[in-house]
């Protein structure tokens, strides 16, 4: 994989500089590619081949020819890049880094749902197990959830699992009726409309950028809702000289870096993920030293799970 070119780099100390030659040897020896998201530490972010949002790292892992996937993110992103490249050996630094928007909603009590239900279509959040991924007609990401719901029939309301925001959002937009599991980011409804407003008086020639997972009344003094994807590539286009980013704020190192001459301003200190926060340069290093730790999916799972997702990217 033909390494994404980076715009300055985290301050290096020597004990890092050491452990980043270590792990670039290793990754050369073991033909692997590393994957972070968006929401990475700084130093996780600067090691990676590549940085993105879940649809960019899925369709990277889709597309890379590494044999080992060291996948700095969370279980059900590296989950899914298994799912997608069952024939790679694909790694996660902390077996600890869950997510608790994809635990709220179960195998069992999605099927309940659908039998309430006969005919509705469900679409899954990426941000979920393989397991509902499995049980769904569709998966979406935060970038392309509009343009999935729109291309689904419109006959029967869609069963939208598992965040009643994005899902929200994607309803109001698309006027598309919608059955909304009640789950939810712990991190974004940190966020509060509050924060935007005291921030506006603060920064008021600011735009405001926030993520389709915050709270409706966040979403509706925004100026921009986007993926994080989505955030880069506006901080990079727009004239604007003055950011505020309502998202986990581990992107701000990543928009500071790439657009030197822009500010960024955190919607709130609040909105920190402890679970993307796990991974550090030694745990890359002896993820890659012990080859652990190893994300598998049964194969009977990862069949109908590879369709769902595989739909998903033949629209996107």
């Amino acid at each position: 994989m033909k390494k994404q070119k980076l715009k300055g780099k985290y301050k290096m100390n020597n004990k890092n500089k050491e452990l980043i030659e270590k792990i670039e040897n290793l990754k050369r020896k073991k033909k692997a590619c590393i994957l972070d998201h968006n929401y990475q530490l700084g130093e996780v972010q600067d090691i990676a081949d590549f940085v993105g949002d879940s649809l960019e790292l899925s369709q990277k892992a889709a597309k890379t020819d590494a044999e080992v996937i060291v996948f700095c993110g969370v279980h059900f992103m590296a989950e899914t890049a298994s799912i997608i490249c069952p024939d790679k050996i694909v790694l996660l630094p902390d077996q600890h880094a869950g997510c608790p928007l994809a635990n709220m909603v179960t195998l069992e009590a999605l099927q309940a749902k659908k039998r309430e239900n006969v005919g509705s279509p469900v679409v899954c959040y990426i941000n979920s197990t393989a397991e509902i991924k499995a049980e769904s007609d569709i998966c979406c990401t935060s970038a392309n959830a509009l343009k999935v719901v729109e291309h689904i029939d419109g006959s029967y309301p869609i069963i939208f699992v598992p965040d009643q925001y994005l899902g929200g959002y994607v309803a109001e937009k698309t006027k598309r009726k919608m059955i909304l599991w009640p789950g939810y980011c712990p991190t974004h409804v940190r966020i509060l409309a509050s924060d935007i407003v005291r921030l506006k008086k603060e920064y008021p020639r600011a735009k405001v950028v926030v993520h389709p997972e915050c709270r409706p009344e966040v979403t509706a003094i925004a100026d921009e809702v986007l993926s994080t994807g989505g955030m880069c590539r506006y901080a990079r286009e727009s004239a604007a000289e003055e950011i505020i980013v309502g998202t986990e704020i581990g992107i701000i190192y990543r928009l500071r870096r790439d657009n030197p001459d822009k500010k960024f301003i955190p919607a709130s200190e609040q909105a920190i993920c402890s679970d993307m926060k796990l991974i550090t340069l030694e745990k890359v290093l002896l993820s890659l030293e012990e080859m652990k730790y190893r994300v598998r999916v049964s194969p009977e799972v990862a069949i109908k799970a590879r369709k769902t997702i595989e739909r998903m990217l033949q629209i996107c």
